[in-house]
């Protein structure tokens, strides 16, 4: 489990294609100063499981499944990524719940900067904006944000220069694709609702 509060922004070492999967590595000497094979890292908001640690970064593989449902398959030598180790139980949860389970890549539709903030607006993939309410949470490439607006095909966002200058997002651009997990509550409580009587 994840908050969605990005501890550093690293990037991509080396892709290796292995066929039906590919072998990521990233710089990241924060997240990777106490990490070890196993353990969990979320890259943009995926939760990859490290195979290796070497050299302030470290090496995952990535299985079609998840290179075809998220961003992961459209990042090169140099990309910049979104860095977050597993929450630990006796620490506060700066963000929401966030699981590294990515249910759709949205494209950001729109770039307004402000005097204090920016806001940036995303295509949303069919099926999901049910899941999404003004005020409400969600994770756009590991960082946890609040909905300011949604509608059937797009959410909108509102990001402080703190965010802009350590995340991602202060250097997406139209048209780029991005990562985005749903808040998983919604999830649950639609599920309950459907085997409701009546």
């Amino acid at each position: 489990m994840f908050t969605g509060i990005v501890e550093e922004r690293g990037s991509v070492r080396a892709v290796t294609d292995l066929g039906d999967a590919a072998r990521l590595e990233f710089s990241g000497p924060t997240v990777t100063s106490d990490a070890g094979p196993g353990d969990s890292i979320a890259v943009n908001g995926v939760c990859l499981t490290v195979v290796e640690v070497d050299r302030g970064g470290f090496s995952a593989d990535v299985m079609q499944e998840t290179l075809t449902r998220s961003a992961l398959g459209s990042l090169v030598v140099g990309s910049p990524v979104n860095l977050e180790r597993a929450a630990r139980v006796d620490s506060r949860l700066g963000g929401h719940i966030v699981q590294g389970h990515v249910d759709g890549v949205a494209r950001v539709r729109s770039v307004q900067p402000g005097e204090n903030w920016t806001t940036l607006s995303f295509d949303l993939p069919a099926g999901l904006s049910r899941y999404l309410v003004e005020k409400g949470s969600i994770t756009v490439d590991g960082v946890s944000l609040t909905v300011v607006s949604v509608d059937d095909d797009a959410f909108s966002v509102s990001l402080i220069p703190t965010t802009l200058t350590r995340t991602t997002l202060g250097s997406r651009e139209v048209g780029d694709p991005v990562n985005i997990e749903v808040d998983v509550i919604a999830k649950y409580v639609e599920r309950l609702m459907e085997g409701r009587p009546g």
